[in-house]
């Protein structure tokens, strides 16, 4: 990681500098991403939690299975945007390089981190997981725009990952199992060719469901046509439109993933653990509704107000900002903090986590309110470390 700035401190950042240069939207849509992950992915209990914050049990969608795939979607959106600074400042491209290969080892051995923490236990270390699937796609599609920054070839990139997917997926034989649709059920949970895979280069202690893992090797093809599709809209964003326009375009590209990723259900069916192509277009079609809600309500309603309104409504993105700007290290730190907590036990054998939740439960019976408000209290404990760094406009680069 480079070193925090050591800009003095603004007591009363305006968002509008915190971070120049960028679209005000694009951090606050990351932020309310990561908020929103660090909140499902630590339920109070997760058994009984709102459906809504739970993962999909296996085919099917959540709003919850929307959360990795717009992050790697403003993955590739941001790849576009601080590729073009760098050009510009004169950065050549071999440097550029080497610093997304930099970027992308850090990102894979925070993962690894993540995984492995506290325990560090070799035999069970798990080498899939979040950051190192952003890692790999970041470091793939960085590359790519280096080589070239034109639509064409990513556009047909994506497609081609989508449809090689599912050629392998419906099509080849998996060994002990038979074709998937004949002598296996299509997307069994163990008898699907990413599984199978899975258990092939990793035993089941490196597995993080044993059997298969919702970041396996295989799923990593759709998985890039994701980020592939965040720099399609990065490149959009780029063009000499106006704001209305750009969002327009976006409005409109969002309701054409949902629409095709609809029907490609009923062959293909929506499933966040297999990253089928169905549910990237189904995501990434969320993902760029969500995008242009975010540009109509932060930039463009922002860019007609006066002054002092602007400022006035930038300010109140400000707890979103907060995770925006620093989305990487709130979520490092949330999954340390989680880790941590989990493993510390009190007196009654319990670990805090159980505590704590138990201590809410007894206030508020309800299981799955309980569930939301130890969910809040935790995210606002990850929120307060990661608010210093951005009262002190201290942005940790990776």
């Amino acid at each position: 990681m480079s070193a925090p700035s050591t800009t003095v401190p603004d007591r009363n950042p305006s968002p509008a500098k915190i971070r120049s240069g960028r679209m005000l939207s694009l951090d606050v849509l990351r932020g309310l991403d990561i908020g929103f992950m660090i909140l499902v992915n630590n339920n109070g209990d997760g058994s009984r939690a709102y459906w809504a914050l739970k993962h999909a049990d296996w085919n099917g969608f959540t709003p919850t299975d929307l959360v990795f795939p717009t992050f790697l979607f403003l993955v590739g959106i941001s790849t576009v945007f601080s590729t073009e600074s760098r050009l510009a400042q004169g950065a050549s491209k071999q440097s550029i390089f080497l610093h997304t290969l930099r970027r992308a080892v850090i990102l894979f051995l925070l993962g690894l981190l993540v995984n492995s923490f506290p325990h560090f236990n070799l035999h069970t270390l798990r080498y899939y997981g979040v950051l190192p699937r952003i890692a790999i796609c970041y470091f793939v599609v960085a590359t790519l725009y280096l080589i070239s920054p034109k639509w064409r070839g990513k556009a047909v990139l994506a497609v081609t990952a989508l449809v090689a997917y599912w050629i392998l997926m419906r099509f080849v034989p998996v060994p002990g199992y038979g074709l998937p649709g004949h002598d296996v059920p299509f997307l069994d949970r163990d008898g699907n060719l990413a599984a199978w895979i899975d258990r092939q280069v990793f035993s089941a202690s490196h597995l993080y469901e044993g059997t298969r893992d919702p970041e396996g090797l295989l799923s990593t093809i759709p998985a890039l046509a994701t980020a592939l599709f965040g720099m399609l809209a990065g490149i959009w964003l780029r063009t000499g439109r106006s704001l209305a326009e750009k969002a327009r375009g976006i409005a409109i590209a969002g309701v054409t993933g949902v629409l095709l990723g609809g029907v490609w259900n009923f062959w293909f069916p929506l499933n966040k653990k297999l990253w089928t192509s169905s549910f990237v277009l189904f995501a990434a079609g969320l993902s760029l509704l969500l995008l242009a809600l975010s540009m109509w309500i932060v930039d463009i309603r922002g860019s007609e107000a006066s002054g002092e309104d602007r400022a006035r409504r930038s300010r109140r993105f400000m707890p979103l900002l907060v995770f925006g700007t620093n989305a990487i290290t709130a979520y490092v730190f949330s999954e340390l903090l989680s880790g941590a907590i989990d493993n510390i036990h009190l007196g009654s054998g319990a670990n805090v986590q159980q505590w704590f939740y138990h201590s809410i439960l007894s206030i508020v019976p309800d299981p799955a309110f309980a569930s939301l408000l130890y969910s809040l209290c935790f995210v606002a404990v990850c929120w307060l470390p990661v608010y210093l760094l951005y009262r002190r406009r201290i942005f940790i680069k990776i």
